[in-house]
């Protein structure tokens, strides 16, 4: 299925992630520069308040952009704008979801959404695919 084959109000395949770990989060605080120590040090994230480390908001961010990789071949995201709306810790299991909301001759519109094994919605936004 192409980008072009989707009708309004079609979902992407959800995409389901393992467990939050902490070394996914030391992986990407190397790859990003944020050294933020609440998201890679127990002791650290508790002087700070929380229960426990918590994973970046770009970290969550940039893994919902995984729902558009089979897609890479008929264009790119051209715009992506994100709500973090709730933390994500260690253990915690994301699925990603996108529906098509709008869609012309250019580009695709989707909703996209990362939600805890809870059903606790913890980002939601829009991303543009620009189809070339």
């Amino acid at each position: 299925m192409t980008i072009a084959d989707f009708r309004l109000g079609d979902p992407l395949k959800d995409i389901t992630l393992p467990p939050v770990s902490k070394l996914d989060l030391i992986k990407y605080a190397g790859a990003s520069g944020d050294y933020n120590p609440i998201h890679t040090i127990d002791e650290e994230a508790e002087k700070a308040g929380l229960p426990g480390i918590i994973a970046h908001g770009m970290w969550t961010m940039g893994s919902l952009s995984k729902l558009f990789s089979p897609f890479y071949e008929e264009g790119f995201i051209e715009a992506y704008t994100i709500r973090f709306k709730g933390m994500v810790f260690l253990g915690d299991v994301l699925t990603h979801q996108a529906d098509l909301y709008e869609m012309n001759d250019e580009s695709a519109k989707f909703h996209v959404r990362a939600v805890n094994q809870d059903g606790t919605e913890v980002a939601k936004g829009d991303v543009v695919f620009r189809r070339i």
